[in-house]
């Protein structure tokens, strides 16, 4: 693909960002392995760029089992200790942490509802959110949809889900669509 000029520009000409753009940002996600994903990584990039993340995302996947969520759920000190020494990730010993508890809340959030997905979709009743920016700074940071999960997601005792964390996981995970008004991605 091209990149041209009335495409979104956040990505710049950096392959792997491309990539991420074209295949995955503000595509409808339903799948729970994968949203758990986008939550870890979300939580990790903050007070960082996505660029970084998303560098080490493989790192993540292979570090964190894959982002096998029972397997998570059940990381010990000593398990949590060996990915604070991992220097392939981002070593925050907080961030870290939170992923297991977020995990341990994700499964009650499943087994309460079936599935993740059937429980986050709700803050969007069900659809994607497609807003119409025509240039980066009409971007929102966060919305009252990302307010409102990030309360209840906070209740259920997750961590490092902020509104504006809650926002990036939307727009990740398809929730909110925030492709610019004339990019080449939304005429696929």
């Amino acid at each position: 693909m091209v990149f041209k000029s009335t495409d979104c520009n956040w990505p710049g000409d950096d392959t792997l960002m491309r990539a991420y753009h074209d295949e995955e940002w503000g595509a409808p996600l339903h799948d729970d392995r994968k949203l758990f994903e986008f939550m870890v990584l979300d939580a990790f990039q903050a007070g960082l760029s996505w660029r970084t993340v998303l560098y080490k995302r493989e790192n993540f996947r292979r570090a964190f089992d894959n982002f096998d969520l029972e397997k998570i759920a059940q990381y010990n000190e000593e398990k949590i200790q060996a990915l604070m020494q991992d220097a392939s990730i981002i070593r925050n010993q907080a961030k870290i942490r939170a992923t297991v508890i977020n995990a341990q809340s994700f499964l009650a959030v499943q087994a309460e509802f079936g599935t993740f997905d059937q429980y986050i979709w709700q803050f969007t009743k069900g659809r994607t959110i497609v807003n119409h920016p025509t240039m980066n700074s009409e971007i929102e940071a966060k919305s009252t949809e990302s307010d409102a999960m990030s309360k209840d997601l906070l209740k259920r005792g997750f961590k490092f889900v902020g509104s504006t964390i809650c926002y990036a996981f939307m727009q990740a995970a398809g929730m909110v669509d925030d492709h610019l008004e004339n990019c080449s991605y939304k005429l696929k």
